[in-house]
């Protein structure tokens, strides 16, 4: 497969959780050792960890327990590349995202509520450091943890940054997210095709490798899988011959 296969590890309080449609009130803990979670990733092939800071998230500022857990991971295993997302809305912020060992930064609601300031951060520190996230529900971008939702269409946004050299929006289906019901396949190919320079992440509703190799087939770039894995329904094994073109 060309598409890159991103795993996901969403943290509260240092631990590997995975919400439901957002929903902070239905989460499932699957693992106490997030940077064994990763090692496992890593011994198979994957190049990059997608990791999301769900306490910051809510708290709108990156929270001390799990930038201690993105260190453990980006010192453990210095070849993964990580992005790390949740509450990035200062330039303080930013700096010790990147600062504890994350590539790539994620941005959502800064992007939205402050998107001269998130210009000024793919400027400065460049865009293969800054990733949009453009999460969204029925077209909407959702902001604070998904918890609100701005006036803000999804393509809208996308097409402001794309002009100021954006480079990869990490586009999650919010009603999709954890459903296993797989994903928007019509949003994602339609925001790929109408901004060719930017790497649209899938995310949000992949269920199966049939998912895989269908976004594959649709030239896709990248893919977040999260709940899958942990739910068995794509086994390690499974993503490895992926990843080795299976």
């Amino acid at each position: 497969m060309k598409i890159e296969i991103i795993p996901a590890i969403d943290l509260i309080g240092g631990q590997c959780v995975r919400l439901t449609q957002g929903d902070y009130a239905r989460r499932t803990v699957y693992s106490s050792d997030p940077v064994e979670v990763a090692r496992s990733y890593e011994a198979i092939g994957v190049r990059r960890l997608h990791v999301v800071d769900l306490d910051g998230a809510k708290a709108s500022a990156p929270q001390a327990k799990n930038l201690d857990t993105l260190r453990k991971i980006a010192t453990a295993l210095p070849r993964l590349e990580v992005q790390y997302g949740g509450g990035i809305k200062s330039d303080e912020a930013l700096r010790a995202v990147l600062e504890a060992g994350a590539l790539r930064a994620i941005c959502g609601s800064v992007a939205i509520t402050e998107p001269e300031r998130f210009e000024g951060w793919l400027s400065t520190y460049g865009a293969e450091h800054i990733v949009l996230g453009a999460d969204t529900r029925e077209g909407r971008v959702a902001i604070n943890g998904w918890l609100e939702a701005s006036e803000a269409d999804v393509r809208t946004v996308v097409r402001r940054f794309a002009a100021a050299g954006l480079r990869q929006a990490i586009c999650t289906d919010i009603t999709r997210d954890g459903m296993l019901e797989g994903p928007n396949f019509d949003l994602y190919t339609a925001l790929q095709a109408e901004f060719p320079s930017v790497d649209i992440t899938v995310s949000g509703g992949i269920s199966t490798v049939d998912d895989l190799r269908r976004l594959d087939r649709l030239g896709l770039r990248s893919v977040i899988v999260g709940k899958a894995i942990y739910e068995g329904r794509i086994t390690l094994k499974e993503l490895e011959g992926c990843l080795q073109n299976g």
